[in-house]
């Protein structure tokens, strides 16, 4: 063990119990202590659900990047292990940044991005990002010998060795395979792809993807692309993009391609782009697929265009998503709570056909910050929608967070202005709902500082942090018009 990573693992180990339970998320991973963003090395290997992430333990801000762990059974209840890597090599003295995992003979083998530093023949010195690798069984990591296994000088003119980072690795057909993001000398994000006969010998293909529109931002970050139900998908999080009314938000976002994909040639030939979470917390979305089947994605519940909304006092920062269940329906990836979610669930409260006309009520037990709120809104009259409805959460005399949602627009808001921040960072989203205005389906699930929100059965998903009090737990319903609700409730704990 270097010691650089021994340093980590003792600061972590010190530092993380001075932090009360309380004071964390009930079921989201969070760091044990300091700085956490993208999910890195999302596998299942030896009979568990692994989950690594950008990790800097000295602080809350992002800094020389390790790579944090803990693994599950479940996806709900996670034991953090201590760091697995830090940047203590030549080829990733500036930082291990993200990159994915899979099972290689037997061994837990990680993929992640080294950054260094190279100078120059004026003198001057230029970042590289190449790609590395490691093995472990399950605990214990080691990077390998001969890295970097991937060099920038492997692809050809035009593709950044700079911005050069991210590889998911997957195995098919008895061959590797691995794609990394990237940008072009026109600074329009791309994904490029790479072929083994093992972890540690690599060809360049093709560039898989790019942006050819130049509407689709300037990097392509965390990459990730998979087959589902006849077609593939291609899930990247583009940085510097401007707005797209209802379906993306300047800057960083997080947007799936769906395509057909020819193996032989490995052409991609993908659609238009759509939002995978239309929220403001969800980016660097990573999917792996479990021996039963399911595909399952995490993302980073933060946005890096709204840093400044964090708790001053907390020694910690940053939480990922609920793992979430990926699907295909009509062309499009739904994604809903892990299953596993609901043996939490417990105190279940239940009405039905409630009819609200132009004010605002609140229900007996409908209550809570750790909650599972599974809610049905229909109007009384079919031929005459109400004007407006909203679902106030997180609420007491001073602070709420609300959904609206306008039948006739369709369209749906979530507004955290009042859920106590004392930053003018951005506080509201939008998103037009598909199908039916007669009927709007809504899951939500809260977990003391973030909600999620599952539209129409996952068809549509809006994440957000929050950083109310605790003891802010009311909820409430209000209408202009007249509306039929069936309210469904648990607690998780």
């Amino acid at each position: 063990m270097s010691l650089k990573l021994e340093k980590a693992h003792k600061y972590e180990k010190e530092e993380k119990q001075k932090i009360p339970a309380e004071e964390k998320p009930v079921f989201h991973v969070t760091p044990p202590i300091g700085w956490m963003n993208d999910p890195n090395g999302f596998s299942f290997y030896n009979g568990e659900i692994h989950l690594f992430y950008q990790y800097h333990p000295y602080t809350r801000d992002w800094g020389p990047m390790h790579w944090g762990h803990c693994v599950s059974k479940d996806m709900v209840s996670w034991e953090m292990l201590p760091a697995a890597m830090a940047p203590d090599q030549e080829y990733d003295a500036f930082g291990c940044f993200s990159g994915s995992a899979i099972e290689a003979d037997g061994k837990h083998a990680l993929m992640y991005t080294g950054v260094s530093k190279k100078t120059l023949p004026d003198g001057t010195t230029q970042e590289r990002q190449n790609q590395c690798l490691a093995y472990g069984d399950g605990r214990v990591y080691e990077k390998f010998s001969g890295n970097p296994v991937i060099t920038g000088e492997m692809m050809p003119k035009g593709c950044s060795r700079i911005d050069f980072r991210d590889p998911k690795i997957w195995k098919e057909d008895g061959k590797y395979y691995l794609i990394v993001g990237n940008k072009n000398d026109d600074q329009r994000g791309q994904v490029v792809l790479f072929s083994g006969k093992t972890p540690e010998s690599w060809e360049f293909e093709t560039v898989l993807a790019e942006n050819s529109t130049g509407e689709i931002g300037t990097m392509w970050e965390c990459p990730d692309f998979f087959g589902m139900d006849g077609k593939h998908f291609l899930i990247c999080s583009p940085q510097d993009m401007k707005a797209q009314k209802y379906e993306f938000h300047n800057g960083n976002n997080a947007v799936f391609f769906v395509g057909e994909y020819d193996k032989e040639t490995h052409v991609f030939k993908k659609e238009a782009p759509k939002s995978l979470d239309y929220g403001f917390d969800f980016y660097a979305p990573q999917t792996t697929e479990l021996p039963d089947g399911r595909r399952i994605m995490i993302a980073w519940m933060q946005n890096w265009d709204t840093l400044a909304y964090r708790r001053n006092e907390s020694k910690w920062f940053a939480q990922m998503s609920l793992p979430r269940e990926v699907s295909v329906k009509n062309g499009r990836l739904y994604q809903v709570p892990v299953r596993e979610l609901d043996s939490m669930r417990a105190n279940k409260v239940e009405y039905r056909d409630v009819v609200i006309k132009d004010t605002r009520i609140t229900l007996d037990q409908i209550e809570g910050r750790t909650v599972d709120l599974e809610l049905v809104i229909r109007p009384v009259d079919k031929d005459k929608l109400y004007k407006k409805f909203e679902l106030c959460f997180a609420e007491n005399e001073k602070y709420h967070s609300t959904l609206r949602f306008r039948p006739d627009e369709s369209v749906l808001k979530i507004d955290r202005s009042f859920s106590g921040s004392e930053r003018a960072v951005v506080h509201q989203r939008e998103c037009l709902v598909n199908g039916d205005c007669n009927e709007l389906k809504l899951r939500v699930i809260l977990d003391r500082f973030s909600a999620e929100i599952f539209i129409n059965d996952g068809e549509q998903v809006m994440s957000a942090v929050i950083l109310t009090e605790q003891d802010a737990k009311g909820i409430s319903f209000a209408v202009n018009g007249a509306v039929r609700i069936d309210v469904v409730k648990y607690d998780l704990a």
